[in-house]
C-alpha cells in the first residue's frame, strides 16, 4: 500500500478502529517527534567489533506478498546460531536499523531485521505517523509478520534461540513479540517502547526482558515505566528497567536530534550483556 492510499484510507478509518489504545500511543509518537527527522549525523554508523556479511531475505508472506527483511551474521561462521529479531522504530526499516542490525551480528548472532511497514519508510513525521497508525490498525497482519520472522529464524536459519529487540515502535513491538512467545523466546530488549499492558498478559510471560527508558521521555513518560516494572515483579517476572537521567526520547538513535552518546553507550553495553546472559548456547 502507498503512503497516499494509507493517508486516505486513515481519514476514512480511523473511527472504525478497534486497537484505540495503540492509536493513542502512535498520537503520543507523533507529538513526541514533532519536528523529528531520522538525518544522519557522524556517529550514525558504528562498525561491528567483527566482519558480518548481509543479505536481502524473504522471511514471510503476508496477503499474498512477499516480505523482504535485511539479515546480517558474523562471516564465515558455519552452524547454528542464536538470533535476534530487530524491529524498526516508527521510521521503518532504515540506514539506522541496517546498522544496528550489522552491529548485533557482530555480537555472534543471526539478526534478523523484519518489516512491519512491508517496503515503506518515513523521513518525516507526518508519514511515519500515517504509517504507524496503519500498523496500529491491523496488529493482527504485524503479528503474522512476526510469526513468521521467528518461524523463518527457528527453521530456516536454524538458530539456536531467538530474542527480540526494538527501538522506540519496534520497543514495543519486542514487547508483543514476547507477549507472542512466553514460552520461546529467550530475551527480549525493549528501547523506550511503550509498555501498556495488562496484569493477565503479562501473567503469561516466561520471558526475561531488559528496558531502556528515558527520564524526559514524554511519549513512554517513567510513571508508565515505573508501573510496568511494579506489575512485572508482583508477578515474579525476570525484568531488568533503567531509566536514564536527563535525557529524552530516542536517546540511543545516533541519526536524530535526542542523541547522547554517553546514554546509548552504557544501554548498548547492557544490551550486549544481557543478551549474551540469555543466548548463549549450551
Amino acid at each position: 500500500m502507498r503512503i497516499q492510499s494509507i493517508l486516505a484510507a486513515l481519514l476514512l478509518a480511523a473511527p472504525l478502529l478497534s486497537a484505540a489504545s495503540e492509536l493513542d500511543i502512535t498520537r503520543a509518537m507523533a507529538a513526541g517527534h514533532a519536528g523529528d527527522r531520522p538525518v544522519a549525523t557522524p556517529a550514525a554508523t558504528t562498525a561491528p567489533v567483527q566482519a558480518v556479511e548481509t543479505s536481502i531475505v524473504s522471511y514471510a508472506t503476508i496477503e499474498g506478498e512477499s516480505v523482504r527483511g535485511f539479515l546480517a551474521r558474523p562471516a564465515g561462521v558455519q552452524g547454528p546460531l542464536p538470533a535476534i529479531i530487530v524491529i524498526h522504530e516508527w521510521w521503518g526499516l532504515n540506514d539506522n536499523i541496517r546498522d544496528m542490525t550489522r552491529r548485533l551480528a557482530g555480537e555472534g548472532y543471526i539478526a534478523l531485521a523484519v518489516d512491519l511497514y512491508r517496503g515503506q519508510v518515513a523521513d518525516n513525521v507526518r508519514v511515519a505517523m500515517a504509517l504507524s497508525q496503519a500498523l496500529a490498525g491491523n496488529m493482527a497482519t504485524a503479528d503474522e509478520n512476526l510469526r513468521q520472522a521467528y518461524a523463518w529464524l527457528d527453521e530456516t536459519a536454524g538458530a539456536s534461540r531467538v530474542a527480540a529487540i526494538g527501538w522506540c515502535l519496534g520497543g514495543r513491538w519486542a514487547l508483543r513479540t514476547a507477549l507472542l512467545f512466553p514460552d520461546e523466546l529467550a530475551a527480549g530488549v525493549i528501547y523506550y517502547g511503550s509498555v501498556r499492558a495488562e496484569p493477565e498478559e503479562l501473567a503469561t510471560l516466561d520471558v526475561p526482558l531488559l528496558g531502556i527508558f528515558a527520564e524526559l521521555d514524554r511519549v513512554v513518560p517513567v510513571d508508565q515505566v515505573e508501573a510496568f516494572e511494579a506489575q512485572m515483579n508482583a508477578l515474579g517476572k525476570l525484568v531488568d528497567i533503567h531509566i536514564y537521567p536527563g535525557v529524552d526520547h530516542a536517546f540511543a538513535n545516533p541519526s536524530g536530534g535526542a542523541y547522547n552518546a554517553e546514554a546509548d553507550a552504557d544501554a548498548w553495553g547492557r544490551t550486549v550483556s544481557f543478551l549474551a546472559q540469555h543466548l548463549a548456547q549450551d
